[in-house]
């Protein structure tokens, strides 16, 4: 994935103290201190501009990015907030690029060029000052963007349905996944990727965070990572159920949810029922993440529904 390869952006001090060390180096060499000090501006504004461009560049396109990641981004941040960031630090480069040689001339003309040059590279420090805090906000985006988990173009299942249905026990259970499993709403937080490599039925499962029957607007930012898992991400959704309504949401309001799901997504839907030691339920598959009651037929489901989608891609002319 894209993101792991960005590397911490730079703090506005920490941008500076570099051009300065360089340029301290550059200056040394010269032997005409009036020529020194000229350098000494040049070197600043060159290694500023080259550290902006370099941290606009670490970041992928995020028009090219895949849809999921690109949701995720503007989900979390906003595209626009993002957008004005790096726009930010663009402008700072070109003001580097732009003013440097001229600041460096101005130097050399000078009657007093280290005065000068203290002058100089006081507008060229409150510049990049000016971009701190963009530059603070795009090195926290990138802390939270490297953890994102890796997609594989796998056949992928994604489990959905309300909080504290079982859907985290069952990844833990058929997938190399490690969810935090817990008796109270809400516990994953974020998508949670795991594999099944069972000879050859390979398969990849997607952990969301639960969701409510609510309007769009109303879901907040965990819901709308859930959301676009489903839309983006699904070969096929398995949403689950809690009958015994122990997660303390009632069944008609799960499945509203299921509908709901149903007409977003043209990929299959699979409705399964967990808890099936505490209640079970006529007309659907039934499970229990608790005595593992039920799990293997759940899985023989999902290999069919990969067998039969993998035989139509086959029958797909070229």
């Amino acid at each position: 994935m894209e993101f792991e390869k960005i590397p911490t952006v730079p703090t506005a001090d920490e941008i500076l103290d570099r051009s300065f060390r360089r340029a301290a180096s550059k200056m040394r060499l010269k032997r005409n201190k009036d020529r020194a000090n000229e350098e000494f501006v040049r070197a600043v504004s060159n290694g500023i501009h080259d550290r902006l461009v370099q941290i606009i560049r670490s970041f992928p396109d995020l028009n090219e990015v895949p849809p999921f990641y690109r949701d995720i981004v503007d989900i979390m941040w906003g595209m626009d907030r993002v957008k004005k960031s790096l726009g930010a630090v663009g402008w700072a480069a070109r003001w580097a690029r732009n003013h440097g040689p001229g600041l460096a001339y101005q130097t050399r003309k000078a009657e007093t060029p280290s005065v000068i040059r203290k002058r100089t590279v006081a507008r060229l420090s409150s510049v990049v000052h000016q971009i701190d805090d963009e530059l603070r906000f795009l090195n926290d985006m990138r802390n939270v963007l490297r953890k994102l988990p890796h997609v594989s173009d796998e056949f992928t299942v994604v489990v959905a349905g309300y909080p504290n249905v079982g859907k985290s026990s069952f990844i833990r259970m058929v997938s190399s996944a490690t969810p935090e499993v817990a008796s109270y709403p809400f516990t994953t937080k974020g998508i949670i990727v795991g594999h099944r490599y069972a000879g050859s039925d390979r398969m990849q499962f997607i952990d969301t965070p639960g969701l409510l029957d609510r309007p769009a607007p109303e879901r907040n930012v965990i819901e709308r990572q859930a959301l676009t898992a489903i839309i983006n991400l699904a070969d096929v959704v398995l949403c689950m159920l809690d009958v015994s309504e122990h997660c303390g949401y009632p069944i008609e309001e799960q499945v509203r949810l299921v509908h709901e799901i149903e007409q977003m997504v043209s990929v299959p839907v699979i409705t399964v029922v967990n808890k099936s030691d505490l209640v079970y339920f006529d007309g659907y598959l039934n499970m229990s993440t608790e005595t593992g009651e039920g799990i293997d037929e759940v899985l023989d489901t999902l290999i069919n529904v990969r067998k039969r989608s993998e035989k139509q891609g086959e029958t797909i002319p070229c």
